[in-house]
C-alpha cells in the first residue's frame, strides 16, 4: 500500500515533491529545510537535508514552522522500505512531531495563527523546518504542555490509550503485563494505568544498566519489573498473590516473550501484538486456547486514526484526556536527546542501537 504526503513542497526546478489529500497551489513562495530521501535504504545513507521550495498558501492553506519531531522505529522503517505503508518518493521523512501556525488561507476555520498542531496521519513528513498543508490533515493541540511532551504525544501515548481502552474493561485493582515496558509506549502505558489504579507488571530485556531502568520505570509509577528470565521462574506464583492475573497483555516483542506472558494471563483474558523487535513470530500453546480460552488482537495506532478521517471527535476527545495528564503530572515525555536538524545524522545512529532508551527528538 502506497500513500501521498500531502507536503506540499516543490523542487527548484519545479516537480513536484509530494502531493495533498486536499490540492493547493503549488507555486513558490519561500524555502524550507527538509530531510529528503529518493529511495530506500539505510537512513544514513538515503536521507539528504535539502532546501525545497515551499507553496504558496492560497486560500484553503496552513503554513505551519515545525518546532520538533522525533525519530521513531516506524519512521526508520519506513525510510527502509519495510513498513506497511510507504509514501511515494522522493518524501520527507518523519511521521510526529509538533509544530505551530504561522498563517492560514482565508478558507481556513479550523486553527489560526500561534496554534500548535500535529498531524493527523502518517505520512506528513515532519523532519522539516515548515510547509504548507491542508488544514484537513492536521490537529490543534493545547500549546500550554511542555514542548517534548507535545512532540511525542500523537503516537506511543495514544497507543498506549487505545490499548488500555479498547480491549478489556479494566479498572482499579486490575493489572496488564507487557514487554518492552521501557519503549515509549510502555513507558506511557505505566504512566496512563497509574492514574486509572490499575497495576502493572513490566517486562524488560536484562542489560549491563538494569537496576538504574527498573528505577526509572518505578519511578514513572511501574508496579513490578522483572527481567524475560524472571518471567519463566516459578517465583511468579508468589507475585500473583499480591495482585490479581491480568486479563490484558500487551506484546511489543514477539517469540519467547510473548509465550511466557500467555502463561501468566487470566482466563478468557486478551494479548494484544502492536509490535515485533525480536522479529520472531507469536507462538501460542493450544493449551492457552483450550483451557484458558485467550484471545490474540493487534493493533496499529496508524490503522486507528485513518479510521477516524472522518470524524475526529474520538481523537480530538483522546488528545484533550492525554494533555490533561500531562498538566496534572500524570503523564510526562520519554527521557530525551534534543538534536538540531542539521545534526540529524547523530540522532540516527542513537535511535539504531540496542538498549538506548532516550528517543531522540530534532529540534527545528
Amino acid at each position: 500500500m502506497r500513500v501521498g504526503l500531502g507536503l506540499g513542497l516543490v523542487r527548484a526546478g519545479g516537480s513536484l515533491l509530494g502531493t495533498f489529500p486536499r490540492p493547493l497551489a503549488a507555486a513558490a513562495s519561500s524555502r524550507s529545510q527538509a530531510l529528503v530521501y529518493g529511495q530506500h535504504g539505510h537512513p544514513a545513507q538515503v536521507l539528504q537535508l535539502k532546501d525545497l521550495e515551499r507553496a504558496e498558501l492560497g486560500h484553503s492553506g496552513v503554513h505551519v514552522k515545525m518546532l520538533a519531531a522525533p525519530v521513531n522505529p516506524a519512521d526508520i522503517n519506513m525510510i527502509q522500505g519495510t513498513y506497511a505503508i510507504l509514501p511515494d518518493l522522493p518524501a520527507v521523512g518523519g511521521n510526529e512531531g509538533v509544530g505551530q501556525v504561522v498563517e492560514v488561507g482565508s478558507h481556513v476555520t479550523s486553527v489560526k495563527p500561534g496554534d500548535w498542531v500535529v498531524p493527523v496521519n502518517a505520512g506528513f513528513g515532519t523532519w522539516r523546518t515548515n510547509a504548507v498543508v491542508s488544514e484537513e490533515i492536521l490537529l490543534k493541540l493545547p500549546c500550554d504542555i511542555p514542548l517534548l511532551c507535545a512532540a511525542t504525544l500523537s503516537v506511543n501515548p495514544c497507543t498506549a490509550y487505545r490499548m488500555l481502552a479498547d480491549f478489556e474493561t479494566l479498572g482499579p485493582g486490575d493489572s496488564v503485563i507487557q514487554n518492552a515496558a521501557n519503549s515509549g509506549v510502555g513507558q506511557a502505558v505505566i504512566q496512563i494505568a497509574a492514574a486509572l489504579g490499575i497495576k502493572t507488571i513490566n517486562v524488560i530485556r536484562d542489560r549491563p544498566n538494569l537496576q538504574e531502568v527498573v528505577d526509572r520505570l518505578t519511578s514513572l509509577g511501574a508496579d513490578y519489573v522483572i527481567t524475560e528470565e524472571m518471567l519463566r521462574k516459578p517465583e511468579m506464583k508468589d507475585l500473583f498473590k499480591k495482585v490479581p492475573k491480568p486479563r490484558l497483555a500487551l506484546n511489543c516483542v514477539g517469540g519467547k516473550s510473548t509465550t511466557e506472558m500467555l502463561r501468566h494471563i487470566e482466563h478468557k483474558g486478551t494479548m494484544v501484538t502492536y509490535g515485533g523487535m525480536a522479529k520472531q513470530p507469536v507462538t501460542v500453546p493450544v493449551s492457552a486456547f483450550i483451557f484458558k480460552d485467550v484471545q490474540l488482537r493487534g493493533f496499529w495506532m496508524t490503522q486507528w486514526k485513518k479510521e477516524q478521517t472522518q470524524n475526529k471527535e474520538r481523537l480530538t476527545e483522546m488528545i484533550l484526556y492525554l494533555c490533561d495528564l500531562i498538566r496534572k503530572g500524570q503523564l510526562t515525555a520519554p527521557v530525551c536527546t534534543e538534536v538540531p536538524l542539521k545534526d540529524y545524522q547523530i540522532a540516527l545512529e542513537a535511535s539504531m542501537k540496542p538498549f538506548i532508551s532516550a528517543k531522540q527528538v530534532l529540534i527545528m
